[in-house]
């Protein structure tokens, strides 16, 4: 969020609450603008916000309102993608008109992989699961499998966009991918899962595999739908505690 210049004296407004590089689709559904105190705020005051130099909301100071911040509601009719110019106008009795400075903010409404319809369910249905080679896939990750890594594909999605940050979830593991750069946008990103990883999430039948989005703004894509492997053991009589294991082979007592 940037300002520019003039001679009012007035600060410029501020976001209430949005990610600090910009408004995703959560806080424009009930976007706040802040109005700092300023000297002279007296009761009686009329505040105006202006919204790319259009009026979006007013109001008019009480005494209790005096030496504190005000917040204007921005009607989320307004807000589109790309950036914006607000700022602010007081009028004050027997006074011209003292204009603020001006802010310019970045809005960003397109979430990564498109908005899910199951979105509070965690799981987005546009994203495509992980790719996986189809050996393993079939086979599981052996223990040789494990020392060298697995090799994983992330396609390309809806709105990708610069400065995404991906996150992989290998069973109880997470993984946090370089941003996303200009280059790769389009591009399937590829993705090594490393020894220390598979160890740290470690053996299962049934590990599931997914990854998800947040975007500069802090729009998130919700998960992919998983991917299930078998990781190391395939045998679950082997996973039984070794103490277990021989109490089962004793003969029973007569």
């Amino acid at each position: 969020m940037t300002s520019t210049s003039n001679t009012s004296g007035l600060a410029a407004p501020t976001l209430a609450q949005s990610h600090k590089a910009g408004i995703n689709v959560t806080s424009a559904a009930y976007l706040l603008v802040d109005v700092a105190p300023y000297p002279g705020m007296d009761d009686g005051d009329l505040i105006e916000l202006f919204w790319d130099h259009c009026y979006v909301a007013s109001r008019v100071l009480t005494a209790e309102d005096v030496g504190k911040a005000i917040s204007l509601r921005v009607p989320q009719s307004f807000i589109a993608n790309g950036a914006s110019r607000i700022h602010y106008r007081v009028m004050q009795v027997g006074q011209g008109p003292a204009v603020s400075l001006a802010a310019w903010v970045e809005i960003k409404l397109d979430c990564p992989g498109g908005q899910s319809l199951t979105l509070c369910g965690h799981e987005n249905e546009h994203l495509a699961p992980v790719g996986i080679p189809e050996t393993i896939r079939r086979q599981g990750v052996n223990p040789n499998q494990i020392k060298r890594g697995v090799p994983l594909t992330i396609e390309p999605y809806l709105n990708m966009a610069t400065d995404d940050e991906i996150t992989l979830r290998w069973g109880d593991a997470r993984m946090d991918l370089p941003r996303i750069k200009a280059g790769e946008v389009g591009q399937p990103i590829q993705v090594w899962v490393p020894p220390a990883i598979i160890l740290e999430a470690g053996e299962d039948l049934r590990l599931e595999v997914t990854y998800c989005i947040l975007d500069r703004v802090g729009n998130n894509s919700g998960w992919a739908p998983p991917r299930r492997l078998r990781i190391g053991c395939a045998n679950p009589y082997l996973k039984v505690r070794p103490k277990e294991m021989l109490m089962a082979a004793e003969p029973r007592k007569r």
